[in-house]
């Protein structure tokens, strides 16, 4: 018997108007998950908010999403983080990272599930970060609001893979020119302990390829001291000018 389940992506975990945030997505796929340590997910089409979709089991062993007429939304596969993680920078990098990304002028206020400061508390990620001076990474300080957290003050699945979607379209846009209206193609994480409301945390993200249109990128999440605490390997695609 085929493993089916219904779930529906709230309106509030939007990344672009009307299109679901992809890290929210892949975070859902992944709960749905035998196994969510390491996985990766594949984006096939945008997918829609506040509309009933279908999770079911594949021959392979992942899980495929479709809308209600089939269609093939997102699917994900066993894979491992291959990217090369760098040391955290330090509390002070990072906290100056979410100051300057805070005060610059040339970012949009968006309501984005990820980084958008429009977003209310426990709706939203409000993860800001910035270029760090004097080294190839993308940083933020980042502290997770109570309402994020499950009965034991944890982060679900869905809100861990939240964490690591905009901080890399932020490296590829600063750091390789990826132009704003990308998208993700395809997140690859692994969380490596669990991530807790009212703790201090270090996000960061760095660029690590370039191919015409695709572009490779990493990000961690680590604490103040260094340790990881989940990371990501994702393709960003740049679409087609018209």
């Amino acid at each position: 018997m085929v493993e089916v389940t219904t779930v529906s992506i709230p309106r509030y975990a939007h990344g672009y108007p009307e299109v679901a945030f992809g890290g929210y997505v892949a975070g859902v796929l992944a709960a749905h998950s035998e196994d969510p340590t390491e996985l990766r997910v594949d984006f096939r089409a945008p997918v829609p908010i506040e509309q009933p979709l279908t999770i079911t089991a594949t021959e392979s062993g992942g899980r495929a999403l479709t809308d209600a007429d089939g269609l093939l939304l997102a699917e994900t596969a066993k894979a491992t983080v291959g990217i090369v993680v760098p040391a955290a920078p330090s509390w002070a990098d990072a906290k100056a990272g979410t100051a300057a990304a805070l005060e610059s002028l040339e970012r949009p206020r968006t309501d984005c599930y990820g980084c958008g400061v429009e977003c209310e508390p426990g709706r939203g990620m409000r993860l800001f970060s910035s270029k760090v001076p004097g080294h190839d990474l993308i940083a933020g300080a980042w502290t997770p609001a109570p309402e994020l957290g499950d009965a034991d003050g944890n982060l679900s699945t869905e809100h861990v893979w939240s964490l690591l979607d905009c901080p890399g379209g932020w490296a590829a846009i600063t750091m390789l020119g990826m132009q704003p209206g990308a998208v993700t193609a395809a997140l690859t994480a692994t969380q490596l302990q669990p991530v807790s409301v009212g703790v201090e945390y270090i996000s960061y993200s760095w660029a690590a390829d370039r191919d015409g249109r695709k572009y490779t990128v990493g990000v961690a999440l680590a604490t103040p001291g260094g340790d990881l605490c989940a990371v990501a390997e994702a393709l960003w695609i740049q679409p087609r000018q018209r």
